[in-house]
């Protein structure tokens, strides 16, 4: 075990069986968290990058079996930000000195692609960066998004595992997916990807094809979460997914694309006291505060108990500043792009130069 994940670290290349064995060890699972540690810190340094996050509508026309915002869930409140609401929420988050806002969503049909441009456009005016997180959309749609100024695009494929998918993504394609994710990077966007771990059915050895699927599409971040039970899904009597399986899915990853950015995301807090600091020291070099107005938050219902441990306070750049100083780390001051993306554009220039 040490020597693959010394493999790991040092030629950032594994097997599939090679991630299965790792996956399913327990007992160096310590040194390969380390192990990702040691590579965040030397890839992508110790800063931490803060996003916003504004999840401005829980209106989703798909019915994933395992999300809260399902369609058939009827027993969520529903909501839509206006567009004068997000940008005072993006100028409140800029206020608190964040650099980056994420507007999440559900696949709400309301927001139109010239809604969205009119609103990407309203937040770059700000000065501030920008990623999307809003599910499938067309060719089309990427580009527009791009064109007026958003950075980056979000679109978990969840699982590589087709079959599943299918299951638990009933009315949505598989493939489908993995197109809207290159077009998305066609179109100059940053990509983003993830998974979740702890799916019912989802077996070790499709999390290692998750691992591998992420670095065969070139990700600039990846988000990777344990899955959590919603009681108003078809999914709710299932059991939750482990914390340590999933550190050791983004702790991999981290191995595997040394240079991109890796959330410590809110599930991770949700399921495990001071879980988020546990993947920072994994791996994970980004948290995304939730700064979405107070009356909203709590219906933006992906799962239960969502931790509001980094919702936004005036003091959010200090109170963050301390509670990293003692794990060795700083709050960025800059934008936050992804390294990856900054060294693969730049290598495109090279050689178009030559």
């Amino acid at each position: 075990m040490r020597d693959l994940i010394r493999k790991a670290e040092t030629t950032h290349k594994l097997e599939k069986e090679e991630l299965v064995l790792l996956l399913k060890d327990n007992a160096y699972q310590e040194e390969l968290f380390k192990a990702a540690d040691r590579v965040r810190h030397q890839y992508v340094g110790d800063a931490i990058y803060l996003r916003g996050l504004i999840e401005f509508s829980n209106i989703c026309k798909n019915n994933c079996c395992y999300c809260g915002l399902r369609r058939d869930n009827r027993k969520l409140n529903r909501y839509r930000l206006s567009l004068q609401d997000i940008v005072d929420v993006a100028q409140k988050g800029k206020a608190l000195g964040l650099k980056t806002i994420v507007l999440q969503s559900g696949e709400d049909l309301f927001f139109s692609k010239d809604k969205l441009v009119e609103i990407i456009k309203a937040i770059k005016s700000l000065g501030l960066a920008l990623t999307l997180s809003i599910g499938e959309k067309s060719k089309d749609e990427y580009l527009a998004y791009k064109s007026a100024g958003a950075d980056r695009f979000l679109l978990r494929i969840e699982t590589t595992d087709k079959s599943l998918y299918q299951k638990l993504d009933p009315g949505m394609d598989w493939n489908e997916r993995k197109i809207c994710l290159d077009n998305i990077k066609a179109a100059g966007l940053e990509v983003g990807s993830g998974c979740l771990v702890g799916l019912p059915e989802q077996t070790v050895s499709s999390l290692a094809d998750d691992i591998l699927f992420f670095k065969q599409i070139d990700a600039d971040m990846i988000g990777i979460g344990p899955f959590i039970p919603h009681a108003d899904t078809p999914l709710a009597k299932c059991s939750a997914g482990s914390f340590d399986l999933s550190l050791k899915v983004m702790a991999l990853t981290r191995l595997l694309l040394p240079d991109i950015n890796i959330p410590a995301t809110t599930a991770m807090e949700t399921l495990e006291k001071d879980g988020q600091i546990k993947a920072l020291q994994s791996g994970a070099n980004v948290l995304m505060p939730n700064i979405t107005p107070d009356i909203y938050r709590k219906f933006y219902q992906l799962y239960p108990g969502k931790s509001d441990t980094n919702c936004a306070s005036n003091t959010l750049l200090t109170d963050f500043e301390s509670k990293f100083k003692k794990i060795g780390r700083v709050v960025s001051s800059d934008y936050g792009s992804s390294l990856h993306f900054k060294h693969k554009n730049l290598n495109k220039d090279i050689n178009n130069f030559d």
